[in-house]
């Protein structure tokens, strides 16, 4: 029999069998299937695959596959008719020019000099990533019968249905379009929902990709102060009217770079506020899997609670996981999906089948969840070693949020009379061997004093962010004490 034939038939019998257990219930062990089937190991390996695919079954490592929980009803569909007008304004003002700066982007994707301690990378540092989880899910997707062949332009259903779930039950997959990572899905989404020359509404600071992105599509970024419960509905607001902005981007958990979680008192403000503008939210849900694990619970995202369409959802795999996991996700409901994926298919047909297909072998598999949680827990710990450091070494850094994920610190710089450079600060740090990023591109307009972002996802360990930190007290030492900066305890 045909290996595709074998996996689909046996993956049918185990479905139609189901009832026969309860939720939580231990499914026979892979031994027993494959004795009874008269299949090979890969062939029950990739059956029950699928299942946990399809939200049927759950694994454990060790314990081996039971079935999962019954799903929660899904609400019925609300009314996004109002999408139809939000989407033909786009007689929207004087277009502006496209220039794009990248710098932003650049210091979180260059690779710095040897010896130079790296704490302004934007992803995991490799220790931390799953890499013989993915060689295996590669490898075994590239021998799945059509691994090479053209996918669905929307994306690998089982995969849709993955992200679905993970985004919340309200979803299906008929909502979702895989994309090629985070920063392809934020691109499709703002030229799909705002015309060239219209303003954007971001929280301030703000992800510098992100501005990037809105400047290449010709939008004017408008910014929208944020504190350390997120941002301030009644500014948001305020920008709305001011503005007649259709658009606003958020990152309600842990945001880039301040770590700030919208408080959930204003989660149902931010969505009022925008439907009653006509207005979209874009919610970047980039650190949806970077949670620590003293984190608490944590809110379900703004896409999990809007039947009306109002929230566009970008999340992906890549920061979890790998750079080079070019993996992600849009969800949106009403017409505004169809514009998505209109844009998509034009820019880049699909995304490539064996990358899909390794993603659902990886987010299948036993090691997917030790994944997780190895990270959430090496991730606390950096964390404390860096804020420990920052607390010896250079108390005059004014650090404000302290957060419970992400991969990063913000930290204001002591000003001085005649003003703090931060170019300075950063330049003397690559000098002292430690690469940091600068505060200002992550402001779209002026910002209200000098910053530095320090990433511990990005490092070895404790001890080399403590050998980071003591490198940078040199630099501020050169810097900062000589404008007066003050910097001694």
């Amino acid at each position: 029999m045909h290996e595709r034939s074998s996996v689909a038939d046996l993956a049918g019998s185990l479905r139609s069998e189901l009832n026969r257990y309860s939720p939580g219930g231990k499914l026979p062990s892979s031994r027993a299937l494959v004795e009874r089937f008269r299949v090979s190991p890969v062939t029950v390996s990739r059956a029950i695959a699928q299942l946990v695919a399809e939200g049927l079954v759950v694994t454990r490592p060790g314990s081996g596959a039971f079935r999962a929980q019954p799903r929660p009803e899904v609400p019925l569909p609300g009314d996004t008719s109002w999408q139809e007008v939000s989407l033909s304004g786009d007689g929207g003002p004087e277009v502006v020019p496209r220039t794009v700066d990248a710098s932003g982007v650049l210091v979180t994707l260059a690779a710095p000099p040897p010896g130079v301690i790296e704490l302004n990378g934007g992803y995991l540092h490799p220790s931390l990533q799953p890499e013989r989880a993915l060689a295996a899910a590669l490898a075994r997707a590239g021998r799945r019968p059509g691994a090479w062949g053209r996918p669905p332009t929307d994306g690998l259903t089982e995969l849709r249905s993955w992200f679905a779930r993970e985004i919340g039950p309200a979803l299906t997959a008929a909502d979702v379009l895989i994309t090629a990572g985070g920063q392809s899905a934020l691109a499709t989404a703002l030229r799909a929902l705002a015309p060239p020359g219209a303003p954007l509404l971001v929280e301030s600071p703000t992800y510098p990709g992100m501005l990037a992105v809105a400047r290449a599509a010709g939008l004017r970024p408008v910014p929208v102060p944020v504190d350390a419960d997120g941002v301030r509905p009644e500014l948001l607001d305020a920008a709305f009217r001011a503005t007649g902005a259709r658009v606003f981007v958020c990152q309600p958990l842990f945001q880039n770079p301040t770590g700030a979680v919208l408080a959930p008192g204003r989660r149902a403000e931010v969505i009022r506020i925008a439907r009653a503008a006509g207005a979209f939210v874009v919610e970047d849900d980039f650190a949806c899997r970077l949670v620590h694990d003293d984190a608490g619970p944590l809110p379900t995202p703004l896409a999990a609670d809007d039947p009306d369409g109002v929230v566009v959802h970008v999340r992906s795999l890549t920061k979890i996981a790998s750079p080079s996991l070019r993996v992600g996700a849009l969800a949106a409901r009403g017409p505004v999906l169809g514009r998505l994926r209109a844009i998509q298919v034009v820019d880049s047909f699909f995304v490539p089948r064996p990358f899909q297909e390794a993603a659902l072998e990886l987010v299948g598999s036993p090691a997917w969840g030790h994944h997780l949680r190895s990270v959430s827990t090496a991730l606390r710990n950096r964390r404390t070693a860096m804020t420990a450091a920052l607390s010896l070494e250079l108390p005059a850094l004014t650090l404000p949020h302290v957060p419970a994920g992400g991969g990063s610190l913000w930290l204001r710089l002591p000003e001085a009379e005649a003003g703090t450079d931060e170019s300075a600060v950063v330049s003397a740090a690559l000098r002292a061997g430690v690469a940091i990023a600068p505060g200002r591109p992550y402001f779209c307009a002026e910002p209200p004093a000098p910053h530095i972002r320090l990433s511990y996802s990005a490092a070895a360990g404790a001890a080399e962010i403590a050998e980071g930190i003591r490198r940078l007290r040199t630099a501020c030492d050169e810097v900062l004490t000589g404008a007066g900066g003050g910097l001694q305890p």
